[in-house]
């Protein structure tokens, strides 16, 4: 008897506990508060984030109040001109209008004016059904403000995501005839890893330029490309880049954002070393420890709406890619661009979940 009263207070304990721990589970619950997704960028591509909401007058606010200073450091930005307010924001028929004062569309930036455009579109679309969105600017429809947009009628995500330009070709030179001079600093370049085996064909090209900007990088000397009279004496006494940094066997990367070069390596072995352009000081790569995520032929940029062939993504939209314009300085909206002279080499070389080091100092 005594047994089995101790069971039942056993058992009506056990359930009374279970019973407090559900409610407690229930408040907890309806404590979270809930929750809208905004869009900013990082590199080249839009990044996701929450923020407490439950409107799209919420996220719109949330979005112009711009990232955190941890996400800034993550290297999350956005395009929203400070002082952007506003006015309302309405959904109905799965169209969100959304009205802005004219500070959204102010500065003459392509760029700039395509990124905050896709924020803005993306940040909304799904938010009370909204599948696309109408602006407008002082409660008027926007008319030629964004280059080659037309937005007198709502515009999906979808519309952005689409690509609107044709994937861009290397250019095609000419190049001059083979001289035996231009064959020796070329087998030197193979030598100290600036350019690979069997690109000593004796013609003075884009690679053989790219591989001596590489070796100036490098060198810390200055950065014209072109065979001067520092470059030669520096090239009869160089020796083969090595590593900053100790790693495991296998392949990985190091971007070196002072020198402006990358290094691929292989068994702590610098393979080759190759000019880059990393992000400008509005956009900077951020510094850390990544790894290659995905390896993309023909990647579109939906913010910027521009192709980046070869791309190798290592932390949200950065990536290594190629792109016509490669500076010898930081231009970059945070990625690591390329020449087509190299872009396709580090993309065969490189592997998904490869290390890549993104370091400031080196």
């Amino acid at each position: 008897m005594r047994d089995g009263t101790i069971q039942r207070r056993l058992v009506t304990a056990l359930l009374a506990t279970a019973a407090l721990l559900a409610a407690a589970g229930v408040r907890s619950a309806r404590a979270a508060p809930p929750r809208v997704p905004v869009f900013f960028l990082q590199g080249e591509q839009l990044a996701h984030v929450t923020r407490p909401g439950t409107t799209p007058l919420d996220a719109v606010q949330r979005l112009i109040a711009g990232p955190t200073r941890a996400e800034v450091a993550r290297g999350f930005r956005t395009y929203i001109p400070p002082g952007t307010r506003v006015l309302s924001v309405k959904v109905a028929n799965g169209t969100a209008t959304v009205d802005l004062n004219q500070r959204f569309a102010s500065g003459g930036n392509a760029d700039s004016l395509l990124a905050r455009l896709s924020q803005l579109v993306r940040t909304l679309t799904g938010l009370q059904g909204a599948s696309r969105v109408q602006l407008l600017l002082n409660g008027k429809v926007v008319t030629a403000r964004f280059p080659g947009m037309s937005l007198s009628r709502p515009i999906t995500f979808h519309y952005l995501q689409t690509p609107n330009v044709a994937v861009p070709k290397p250019p095609q030179e000419r190049l001059p005839a083979p001289d035996a001079s231009v064959k020796i600093l070329q087998q030197r370049l193979i030598q100290l890893g600036y350019l690979v085996k069997g690109d000593d064909d004796g013609r003075f090209g884009p690679a053989t330029q790219n591989a001596i900007l590489a070796f100036q990088k490098w060198e810390r000397l200055g950065r014209t490309g072109l065979l001067d009279e520092a470059t030669k004496t520096r090239l009869s006494t160089a020796t083969h880049p090595a590593p900053i940094s100790r790693g495991a066997t296998g392949r990985r990367a190091e971007v070196l954002l002072d020198r402006q070069v990358a290094l691929l390596i292989d068994d702590n072995q610098v393979v080759r070393t190759i000019p880059v352009s990393t992000g400008k000081p509005a956009t900077p790569t951020p510094p850390g420890d990544y790894r290659v995520y995905a390896k993309i032929p023909r990647w579109w940029s939906t913010p910027f709406r521009e192709w980046l062939p070869w791309a190798l993504p290592f932390v949200g939209g950065i990536a290594f890619h190629e792109l016509q314009d490669v500076p010898v300085f930081p231009a970059s909206h945070g990625c690591v661009r390329q020449s087509f002279t190299v872009a396709k080499w580090t993309y065969d070389f490189a592997s998904v979940g490869m290390p890549v080091k993104v370091i400031a100092k080196s």
